[in-house]
């Protein structure tokens, strides 16, 4: 018997190793989860996205996903699913274009493997103001969760499937 607890803090790729079958109906559940299938991101972003991150990704409630998931394994279904937070909304007021200092387009780096979150806890441990955009083909949960961390506003706008403008603000 597994004892691994699904909560909306476990780790996709520890659930995953777990409970290889969940794979599927985590895809199931959300067709964004279908990026689990590449090696490359099942390898780096699965490792620290945990479930509650993963339901944003998804546009999912969180307690959709982890009763579903526990269900599955025989696990009772948890009452209060605390629903984590918001990546993206309205237009926030400290956003302007004209305010944007520098662009990292991480879709490269991703693709080839690597994970950004180096590159821009560099930039940002150094930065003196204006709005840094981060462009990445899905939602990093994990790294905008870093960024908040450091005292950083942030907002996502997601323009297509697989285009997503992450901008990081500190007044």
């Amino acid at each position: 018997m597994n004892n691994l607890i699904i909560t909306p803090k476990t780790k996709v790729a520890e659930l995953l190793n777990a409970y290889p079958e969940l794979e599927d109906a985590l895809i199931d559940i959300a067709p964004a989860f279908k990026k689990l299938k590449n090696p490359v991101l099942r390898r780096t972003i699965a490792r620290v996205t945990s479930l509650q991150q993963a339901a944003s990704v998804g546009d999912v409630p969180v307690d959709v996903i982890v009763n579903k998931l526990r269900g599955i394994v025989g696990q009772e279904a948890l009452e209060d699913v605390e629903s984590g937070g918001e990546y993206g909304g309205g237009t926030p007021s400290w956003f302007s274009e004209e305010k944007i200092v520098k662009t990292f387009d991480a879709r490269e780096t991703i693709a080839q493997g690597g994970h950004p979150l180096g590159d821009v806890m560099g930039d940002l441990h150094k930065w003196d103001g204006g709005i840094y955009e981060l462009i990445t083909p899905f939602l990093p949960a994990p790294l905008i969760d870093k960024v908040k961390e450091q005292g950083f506003e942030t907002w996502t706008k997601q323009e297509n499937d697989g285009l997503f403008r992450n901008y990081f603000w500190k007044q």
